[in-house]
């Protein structure tokens, strides 16, 4: 049978019903399914290998024991019922320590297949750190979530694999590269044609902002812990924006009790305006980089940055000059900024921070995230970003599948009474002003509340 994922008018319970043909599914006759090999395998089996096939035994742990291991220099995980220490390999790691210890004493079987698509690979690396597993008796994943929630989810994440949805299409990512080329051919020829006049320099700016000139590095560093513990405090440090602004409803309240006022926070949805908007790429983003690359000597990522440079100067050089091509890079980041800024803050500002609470997967994202309308210019002028939920619950799923997936995911959290948000893109973009407006508030009711206590301390 093939999957007509194209028809945007299929139905989702066609779409769940042909998904599950694909992984072998057979019914009763009263309809419900009949457990397939893996549901047939007991706790205890599952934990001990395929039956019949003797190996050397596992020390067995529970979940309060696994839950004690949860520092820096004591690093226990489970990735499908095995426990592994990742303390050694930390440091290693590709994604970075970091994302080992957001997950120290916890279960890590979901954000493992999410973040890593060859999991052949990966798993190779496992092998040595493997020291045991779960005692037969003790549940696959830790007691405060939802057996059944993760377990439907991971039903729908073998669907997808199963209907080819972390397939790329070559041509779309080819018509990406042809659109970059296209621009940058073009920005050239006008100013070869019409010279270097402020006109045409602002009209060939909007055409190049398609490139970063980032480290790598620091950008996986960065955005995979974002990714793992989204607007979770303080492990997703793009909700850490220093002393410039306050996120969520937690920092505010402690800042304002701290009696901590760095910078007049009652006006951050403003100012978020004209600092955060033109700023953040040209200014933040980039100092971040070239500090990690310094510090961290990563000479590959030192080579590409600077093959962003060098192209620029070769390309435009000739025209503006060292200094003017300095200049010319740095406001083609200026404009580009705010659109970033909008894109990259409109799906989390408005969503639910929280300290660590240790959800599943699905409710882990879906609570801190949510999508934007679909359109042709929506999903163009964001790279299909305006599909975040999809985005964060399979970061490495090919972004022109997002739309296909959409359905499934939104059956999915009505049949757990998750909300699914999904917004206007105007809607969402001034949600990111009203959430700092809000929260904003919150500071002031705590610095003032604090402060009128300490007066009156004071005077008695």
């Amino acid at each position: 049978m093939t999957m007509k994922l194209e028809d945007k008018h299929i139905g989702i319970g066609s779409l769940l019903e042909e998904g599950q043909q694909y992984l072998g599914k057979k019914y009763q006759a009263n309809g419900k399914p009949v457990a397939n090999g893996r549901d047939e395998v007991s706790v205890k089996q599952e934990a001990n290998g395929k039956c019949g096939m003797p190996r050397k035994s596992l020390n067995v742990y529970s979940w309060q024991e696994i839950q004690k291991h949860n520092q820096e220099t004591d690093q226990w995980l489970v990735i499908n019922r095995k426990v592994y220490d990742v303390t050694s390999w930390a440091n290693r790691h590709p994604g970075g320590r970091r994302i080992l210890n957001h997950y120290a004493g916890e279960d890590a079987t979901d954000v493992f297949r999410a973040m890593h698509l060859d999991l052949d690979f990966v798993k190779l690396y496992l092998k040595p750190l493997l020291i045991g597993e779960l005692a037969p008796e003790e549940p696959s994943q830790e007691r405060n979530k939802s057996p059944q929630l993760v377990k439907d989810f991971q039903e729908l994440r073998r669907t997808l694999e199963a209907m080819n949805m972390f397939t790329a299409n070559p041509v779309f990512f080819f018509l990406h590269f042809v659109q970059i080329l296209i621009l940058e051919i073009l920005a050239w020829l006008m100013v070869w044609y019409f010279g270097t006049g402020w006109l045409v320099t602002i009209f060939i700016s909007f055409l190049l902002t398609i490139s970063q000139g980032l480290s790598t590095t620091w950008w996986n560093n960065r955005h995979l812990q974002h990714h793992v513990k989204t607007n979770v405090y303080p492990k997703d440090p793009d909700i850490d924006m220093g002393a410039l602004f306050l996120l969520g409803e937690l920092q505010p309240v402690k800042y304002g009790k701290m009696k901590i006022k760095y910078i007049n926070y009652e006006k951050q949805h403003l100012y978020f305006y004209i600092l955060g908007l033109p700023l953040l790429v040209p200014v933040y983003f980039n100092l971040e980089s070239i500090q990690l690359m310094c510090f961290q000597r990563c000479w590959r990522d030192i080579a590409w940055v600077s093959s962003f440079y060098i192209r620029h100067f070769i390309t435009f050089g000739p025209f503006y000059g060292i200094f003017g091509t300095i200049l010319l890079i740095y406001f083609i980041k200026l404009i580009e900024s705010p659109w970033i800024t909008f894109i990259t803050q409109m799906s989390h500002i408005p969503m639910k921070m929280s300290k660590e609470e240790n959800r599943d997967w699905l409710s882990t994202q879906v609570l801190a995230t949510c999508n934007v309308e679909q359109s042709f210019f929506n999903d163009w002028s964001t790279g299909h970003l305006n599909f975040q939920i999809e985005h964060h619950l399979f970061p490495t799923m090919p972004h022109h599948n997002y739309h296909k997936v959409e359905p499934l995911v939104r059956a999915l959290c009505a049949q757990h009474g998750l909300q699914y948000v999904k917004k206007p893109m105007f809607e969402a973009f001034g949600d990111i002003a009203r959430a700092l407006k809000k929260s904003a508030a919150l500071w002031m009711d705590a610095y003032y509340e604090t402060g009128s206590r300490v007066s009156t301390s004071t005077h008695m």
